[in-house]
């Protein structure tokens, strides 16, 4: 899997489920492309498609933008382009686009004790404001509003709060959920199950 940034290695858990939903009975591998290391970590999306395809090799690919303040058809537009820009050169794996509204957080915002559980509390009982699920995408700051959760289930004073490690609690969320069924209200989760099922059944996996 191809991301925007290293946080939305979050979104892994969830791929992986949707994968094991319409393939039950086959092994799934699971590998984030991290391209942070490189000596020339590339710039391009074409480009990163193409340094991942060579160092991560794999049968199915995914690749992840942020919609942020583009619309979902923009950002699966460029997409295709970088798709379209390589595939004349080179063999590339079938790939699907994932496209949360606005952002991978976004994804993370359902399950209250997952989030709990990700803040080291399992068993606090501060109330937490989370969002309905249906009002999700029409969150404009996802990611600050997962990290302020995540600080108010900590239960923690005000020094230690500060030097709570809010990202690395964002990438345990997905760990501690076993069902994300409750996202197929989405309209990009929506888009996103549609497109995994589409490829399936043109490569024949799913027979």
């Amino acid at each position: 899997m191809l991301t925007d940034g290293p946080a939305d290695k979050a979104l892994v858990p969830i791929l992986t489920w949707l994968l094991h939903q319409c393939l039950p009975d086959i092994p799934i591998q699971s590998r984030w492309a991290d391209l942070r290391r490189l000596p020339r970590p590339p710039r391009e999306l074409a480009d990163k498609i193409l340094k991942s395809i060579e160092l991560y090799p794999c049968d199915l690919l995914f690749i992840h933008r942020d919609a942020e303040k583009a619309s979902l058809d923009t950002r699966l537009n460029e997409i295709k382009r970088a798709l379209n820009e390589i595939s004349a050169n080179i063999k590339i794996p079938p790939a699907v686009s994932v496209v949360p509204v606005r952002m991978t957080e976004t994804w993370l915002l359902f399950d209250v004790d997952a989030i709990r559980q990700a803040a080291g509390n399992p068993n606090g009982t501060v109330p937490l404001d989370m969002p309905a699920l249906r009002d999700l995408e029409k969150q404009k700051k996802p990611k600050k509003y997962l990290h302020a959760l995540l600080q108010t289930a900590t239960e923690l004073g005000s020094h230690r709060k500060k030097r709570f490690d809010t990202n690395s609690a964002i990438l345990r969320i997905p760990e501690y959920i076993d069902d994300f069924s409750p996202l197929r209200k989405l309209s990009a989760f929506i888009a996103l199950e549609e497109e995994i099922k589409t490829i399936l059944k043109a490569q024949g996996w799913n027979n």
